[in-house]
């Protein structure tokens, strides 16, 4: 459920306790994607518009929606068999370097979206044991705190696990086979089957077993509203599963302190949600700094297990090799039986120390953060930051303008959010 559902933008989130922290996450992505996806922002014909601008605001609005509230009619939709990923290998290939931030002066509590290729649904790299061994791990310690299944969701959750145990097969050959009862990893030794019943594991949980990214199911209720019932959310950072399992789309976010929520993302993000189609698959990428090294828990925030969490326990301004960035690679998609939007959330987490090596990252990163405003910069902990980070990024960059990076070319050299 993690991010997916409630939060995308979902950076950090200060002074707010536990459960607010927690929703405020999930929050900001979800519905800042929906804005623009109900603002029709998706695919561009231009090289420039389809890398889609994850900070810009958008307009114009989707059709209407005719079904009853409440009621979901089984599609027959069939998603399209992936290619196989040519050269793929989990000891070789590289994560792909999303860098979703641009230039000042302002920054929109909108973020855009873009349509998502079926081949692409699921990205693993070099870092998939590590994310494995982490994910196996936190099942074993937290448990239910960490992957949950309401029984009224029961259905949605083996249908997404059948949807990786068929997809995983064709686009990874390499790793995964398809067996008559379920999927084999050839690299983990792993063979799970889910034609079983009962299962003998939670279906978040071995479909989390799966992939690097956390996951998380929205099910619609008879009253319209889309609930959180599911989830696998087990490296999310600053939020946890336990805090927001059972809410309201709308309540995760309002608990969370959102900026601007109420004024400009609750009536998009909503209508998104009951308008979206199984054949009609999105992506999103956001992006936050942190103050520790660990990809599961942000401890710099407080004990995951405390009542209370804030950016204010955090060390202010601490040495550069302690600062890391953080982006999350988001896709959103209806599962056509049961109806439950499903969100992957796969986080990308790197120091800033090496990402600035790449050329015009630190200046164009500089940027972004002077231009949050006052409310995002709250919710995102700036202030425990920003005087190291700006001083290191601004000297990386004058750097690179001095050893002849030409700034105005950096759409002919690299496109964003790459």
């Amino acid at each position: 459920m993690a991010m997916s559902v409630l939060e995308s933008l979902w950076g950090t989130i200060l002074s707010i306790p536990t459960k607010r922290f927690v929703g405020a996450s999930l929050i900001l992505g979800i519905c800042v994607w929906l804005v623009i996806l109900v603002s029709g922002k998706w695919a561009s014909s231009t090289a420039k518009a389809s890398s889609s601008d994850l900070e810009k605001p958008a307009a114009g609005v989707r059709g209407k929606v005719t079904r009853p509230l409440g009621e979901w009619t089984p599609s027959d939709f069939k998603r399209p068999t992936a290619a196989p990923y040519s050269g793929w290998d989990v000891h070789s290939t590289k994560p792909i370097p999303y860098r979703p931030f641009r230039y000042g002066p302002k920054y929109y509590i909108t973020l855009g979206l873009r349509s998502m290729k079926w081949d692409e649904w699921i990205e693993l790299d070099n870092n998939y044991l590590k994310y494995h061994a982490d994910k196996a791990r936190r099942i074993e310690e937290r448990g239910s705190k960490c992957c949950h299944t309401a029984p009224e969701a029961m259905d949605a959750a083996i249908e997404l696990l059948e949807e990786l145990c068929a997809y995983l097969p064709e686009r990874y050959p390499s790793m995964f086979t398809k067996t008559a009862t379920g999927i084999t990893n050839k690299v983990t030794h792993e063979t799970f089957n889910i034609t079983q019943r009962p299962l003998p594991e939670d279906p978040m949980a071995t479909s989390a077993r799966l992939v690097q990214d956390d996951l998380a199911l929205m099910t619609e209720r008879p009253d319209g509203e889309y609930y959180l019932l599911a989830g696998a959310i087990l490296l999310a950072g600053f939020w946890r599963l336990s805090d927001k399992f059972g809410m309201r789309l709308s309540e995760i976010h309002t608990s969370g302190d959102v900026p601007q929520f109420k004024s400009k993302l609750e009536k998009g993000m909503m209508n998104f949600f009951r308008r979206l189609r199984p054949e009609e698959p999105v992506l999103r990428n956001n992006y936050f700094i942190q103050v520790d090294d660990n990809l599961a828990w942000s401890e710099s925030i407080g004990s995951e297990d405390a009542e209370t969490v804030s950016w204010n326990t955090a060390e202010k301004n601490r040495a550069i090799e302690n600062h890391f960035f953080r982006s999350e690679r988001q896709s959103l998609r209806r599962l056509p039986r049961s109806g439950a939007v499903v969100f992957t959330i796969r986080t990308y987490f790197e120091p800033v120390t090496a990402i600035v090596e790449e050329p015009y990252v630190p200046g164009r990163l500089a940027d972004a953060v002077r231009s949050w405003g006052d409310d995002v910069s709250r919710y995102k902990g700036k202030e425990k930051y920003q005087d190291v980070l700006l001083e290191f990024l601004d000297a990386k960059h004058r750097v690179q303008v001095e050893g002849g990076l030409e700034v105005e070319k950096e759409d002919e050299v690299r496109r964003y959010p790459l």
